[in-house]
């Protein structure tokens, strides 16, 4: 996982990457759970439980966040409430990048943000087998089709 966002240029193409998680105006619960996950301190305690007592508590934790967020995370909110989509714009105030591409949302999105930027969501690769590829010139979301 990318800590942070990163930027890179290829072929002409400025991409700004990340993870997207705490990006934004929204996401406050998980910016603060983030700030504790993040703490070198908290990550030191961790680190002294037994293995199966630290994987038990993830796990525990991870279950909690499905059960709260549900199928609510699969819901496009609109383009005026996708913290995402409004990070993006307010960063293209700025600077221009070609796409951002993030994946937190879980679901997959391709919003074109003006002529020349596009913000991609990857989705998730256990329901909707989405992907993005970059061909050289132009970045699209795609979905893996499985033949038998």
């Amino acid at each position: 996982m990318i800590a942070r966002p990163k930027t890179f240029e290829w072929n002409g193409k400025k991409f700004f990457i990340g993870h997207g998680d705490g990006l934004g105006p929204g996401d406050h619960g998980y910016k603060m759970l983030k700030k504790v996950f993040r703490n070198r301190v908290s990550q030191f305690l961790f680190g002294l439980l037994h293995p199966s007592i630290g994987i038990g508590l993830a796990n525990f934790f991870s279950r909690k966040s499905r059960k709260k967020t549900g199928s609510s995370d699969e819901v496009f909110l609109g383009e005026e409430k996708e913290w995402l989509i409004i990070f993006s714009r307010e960063v293209l105030t700025r600077t221009h990048f070609d796409y951002f591409i993030f994946g937190h949302r879980h679901l997959p999105l391709d919003i074109k943000l003006n002529e020349n930027c596009h913000y991609i969501n990857l989705g998730d690769w256990i329901k909707y087998f989405t992907y993005a590829e970059f061909d050289g010139e132009k970045t699209q979301l795609k979905s893996y089709q499985y033949h038998d």
